[in-house]
This record gives structure tokens, C-alpha cells and sequence, in this order.
């Protein structure tokens, strides 16, 4: 029989992260009952294998799963080979190209060897959605179409926003929310994780348990990770992804170009660290501290502790140590000139002790690192720009303009100063 944590313990280190949990006092009364039997809940997350690579973004409902695993639950990482054939509609405004048995196949591989960075595999149950489809009949699939309603499945924004806009709409998509759904039948799972932007897919699981005669699954979903940008959703096809199997200077390099402010969200979503350690350290850290912090804890996550180490030492040396020269020359341009938008700031100094948004292509033309705004944008595409040591890869970010910083673009380095109008 196995010992669990109290269930309040449980509950504070299963929300930390999460975005919704469908319902929460279901999810305590699954607990209790899980602890008073010493029998583990069964908690599923599926994927299916369409990328052969995943990134940090994949790995915010991984880590949920993990939270389950440490807590002593079963977790069940489900490769939807069967649902991979048929292609996830969400998001999508025409339907996904169907991959091939073979692409499934060879991806499914490469997702068993990642999760591992994250989850045990000494504890980690691996299952394949086609163990069930490929013994379904005719039968099987009418009655499970039964159980559910087409109002019902174009009550999905996805297809709903397509039907009303005239369209196509495969039948094999309206498959996709009853076949995942049945998944959870199939595992008897009693939780389920996954995006926000899967919670119509987690919600049909609930339903169809229900219709089977099982007790419905709490759900729980986890936010979806904003990439590099800081806009944009984690996603390698619009290049602000990190891959967990970049090297670990180049993953370094990249968790250390995202703003102080992503810092803490990333802290929160992509670490083990508790919320009130990580609030311990938005008062008492200084931002480059945690930030580096916080890469050496992903690479440590991805590769090992020593590599972590010699990532951030390698870091340093480049960026840090050889290129800001002790007579730097010091610059100063005006916030109308560089500030996204005035928000009033020129009217009221007291404002100036928030951040800013600062077009980071302004700021390099007005202190004459750059000929140009648009040789600025360039430059940052290039990832030739440093602003204190750490590479800029977006062009708006957040900085107070109560002092200077180090804006570097190649081997021309300036100290710039932003002064009120």
C-alpha cells in the first residue's frame, strides 16, 4: 500500500502551474480516496507523434505529469500512433495533412527517448492508442459515434469558426475530440493533461466515461508557453522555440535572451521551484542572478549539472567578460524616440519607475550602433545584438529607464542612457 502526501500538500503542488482544473473538488475527493486506499490515481496525458522533436513549450504538461509521478500517482504517457493518422483539428483552419504509418512510427520513437528528460521510466507507463482502435469494428465505431451529438462537436470554436466560414470540414476531423475521448475510456484514467487549447478534446473524455459507465476524469490543463518573443506561443516553425536537445551553450544562451518579466513565468512553468520560492526571489534576487539561475536549471534539466555549469562559464566569457571594455562610451537618447509608445510618460516622471517598452531597433540607430532602423532589425534577426550580455532576439523589451544598459551589437558596444522628454 503505498503512503501519499496530505491531500492540501497534494492540491498546492498540482495547481502551481496549472490553468484550470476541471473540477477542483473532484480532483480532492480523487485524492482522498486515492490516499485512504494507498492506491494510485491514474493520471493519462497523450500525444501525438507529429513532430519527430519537441521544446520546452511540449514539456509545461509534461512537467504536470512528473508533479503526478513524484507525488507516488501512475502516469501514463499515451503516443496517439492511431490519433496521429487522423491529425488533432485544434487550431487549425483547414484540415492537417494525414502523416504517414511510417513518419508516426519513427516519431513515436523519438518521443519515448525525450520524455524520459523529464518523466522516470522506471515509473512511467508508455501506451499506444492503437492497441484498442486496431481491434475496433464497423460496430464499435457506430456505437461510439452514438454517444455523441454533431451540434455537440461543432460546438468546438475550431469548427464552428470553419463551418460558418464555408470551410471544408473533413468527417475524419469530427472523428478526432470521440476518438481521443475514448482514449481515456480505454485507461480508465481518472485525470487527464493537457494545453488549454485541448480542453474541447479533455471535455469529450469526461462525457464519453460517462456514457461508458465510468466516473468522469478530472481535468487539468496547463497554459500554453510563450516563446523567445515573449508573444507568441513556443513553436520552432516561427523560430522562437528551444529544443530540448539543443547544446546546452546554445540553450543557455537562448533561456537568457528573454525578458526579466517571461523569467518568472518560465521559472513557474518549465521548473520544480515552488511559487513561494519563486516569489522569494522576485524581492531579494537581482534579475541577472535568477536568470542565470533559471538556465542552469533548464540545461541541468536537459543534459547534466556539469554541462549546465560549463554553459553558464562559456556564457560569461563570451558575453560578459571580453566584450564590455572598461572605457565604454556612454550615450544618451530620449524615451519619445525609442519607447514603443509615449503611455504618457512624458508628462509624468513618477511613470519611470516602471519598465518601458523599448523598440530595440530605435535604440540601436539613435545611439548609432546601427545605420538604420531597419539595419537594426537585421541585426537582431542576425542575433548579433546584446543588451547587458544577453542576446536580443525580439525587437520590443521591457527596461527601466532609471539606468543605463549595455547595448552591444558585434564587437561596437555603447552604455545607453534613455532620458526623460
Amino acid at each position: 500500500m503505498a503512503n501519499f502526501a496530505p491531500v492540501d500538500e497534494q492540491l498546492t503542488y498540482l495547481k502551481k502551474g496549472s490553468a484550470e482544473i476541471i473540477r477542483e473538488a473532484d480532483l480532492r475527493a480523487k485524492l482522498e480516496k486515492s490516499r485512504a486506499a494507498g492506491k494510485p490515481l491514474r493520471v493519462k496525458l497523450g500525444m501525438d507523434p507529429t513532430a519527430p522533436d519537441l521544446h520546452l513549450g511540449h514539456t509545461v504538461v509534461l512537467r504536470k505529469l512528473k508533479h503526478f509521478q513524484d507525488l507516488g500517482h501512475t502516469a501514463i504517457f499515451l503516443i496517439g500512433d492511431f490519433t496521429g493518422m487522423i491529425g488533432d483539428p485544434t487550431g487549425r483552419s483547414a484540415t492537417r495533412p494525414p502523416l504517414t504509418r511510417e513518419q508516426i512510427e519513427e516519431n513515436a520513437e523519438t518521443y519515448k527517448a525525450q520524455v524520459f528528460k523529464i518523466l522516470d521510466p522506471q515509473k512511467t507507463v508508455i501506451d499506444f492508442n492503437r492497441r484498442w482502435f486496431s481491434k475496433f469494428t464497423a460496430d464499435d465505431f457506430i456505437r461510439l459515434m452514438a454517444k455523441y451529438t454533431v451540434s455537440q462537436l461543432l460546438e468546438r470554436e475550431d469548427f464552428h469558426k470553419r463551418f460558418r466560414e464555408e470551410k471544408p470540414i473533413a468527417l475524419h476531423e469530427l472523428l478526432y475530440p470521440l476518438v481521443q475521448g475514448y482514449d481515456s475510456v480505454a485507461l480508465e484514467a481518472d485525470v487527464e493533461l493537457g494545453g488549454t487549447d485541448q480542453k474541447f478534446n479533455l471535455l469529450v473524455g469526461r462525457e464519453l466515461q460517462r456514457a461508458y459507465g465510468q466516473g468522469s476524469q478530472v481535468v487539468l490543463t496547463t497554459p500554453i508557453l510563450e516563446g523567445l518573443d515573449g508573444v507568441q506561443k513556443m513553436s520552432k516553425s516561427l523560430g522562437n522555440a528551444i529544443g530540448i536537445h539543443e547544446v546546452p551553450l546554445e540553450m543557455y544562451g537562448k533561456v537568457m535572451s528573454i525578458s526579466d518579466e517571461m523569467m518568472w513565468r518560465y521559472y513557474e512553468l518549465l521548473t520544480d521551484v515552488q511559487i513561494a520560492d519563486i516569489e522569494k526571489m522576485k524581492r531579494e534576487a537581482h534579475p541577472m542572478q535568477a536568470k542565470k539561475e533559471l538556465a542552469r536549471r533548464i540545461v541541468g534539466d536537459f543534459h547534466s549539472i556539469e554541462a549546465a555549469a560549463k554553459a553558464g562559464e562559456d556564457w560569461a566569457r563570451q558575453f560578459q567578460r571580453d566584450e564590455v571594455p572598461e572605457d565604454i562610451e556612454e550615450v544618451e537618447v530620449r524615451i519619445g524616440d525609442v519607447c514603443v509608445e509615449a503611455f504618457g510618460l512624458r508628462s509624468a516622471p513618477e511613470a519611470y519607475t516602471v519598465d518601458v517598452p523599448i523598440k530595440v531597433d530605435r535604440l540601436l540607430a539613435r545611439s548609432g550602433l546601427v545605420g538604420s532602423n531597419s539595419e537594426g532589425v537585421r541585426k537582431i534577426k542576425e542575433r548579433a545584438v546584446r543588451i547587458d550580455g544577453s542576446p536580443m532576439l525580439k525587437l520590443v523589451f521591457q527596461s527601466s529607464i532609471k539606468k543605463p544598459f549595455v547595448v552591444s551589437v558585434g564587437k561596437s558596444v555603447r552604455k545607453v542612457r534613455v532620458l526623460p522628454e
